[in-house]
């Protein structure tokens, strides 16, 4: 299966909006990692560095997950220009 990069050669849109609101709620990757496995999605540490980075796909399944655990509506990290709320 080929993956196609967004722009600047990363594999999604959501990672640099999931790092801010991650980073704004005071919490680390594996914490935010931690809470998608409560929430019942198997993700590590490294899983979300790569997402952060632009590394790694997301899913769209997986964006809903995100939403819930950092309380924002999905479109918001689908939106590169959003404000963070």
């Amino acid at each position: 299966m080929k993956i196609y990069k967004y722009q600047d050669g990363k594999c999604n849109i959501s990672g640099r909006k999931i790092r801010e609101l991650r980073e704004s709620a005071r919490m680390s990757q594996e914490a935010l990692a931690s809470k998608a496995q409560l929430e019942g999605l198997n993700l590590n540490q490294k899983a979300i560095s790569r997402i952060e980075t632009g590394e790694r796909v997301v899913p769209d399944y997986e964006l809903l997950y995100f939403s819930k655990i950092l309380q924002v509506p999905v479109q918001t990290l689908l939106d590169p220009n959003s404000d963070m709320m």
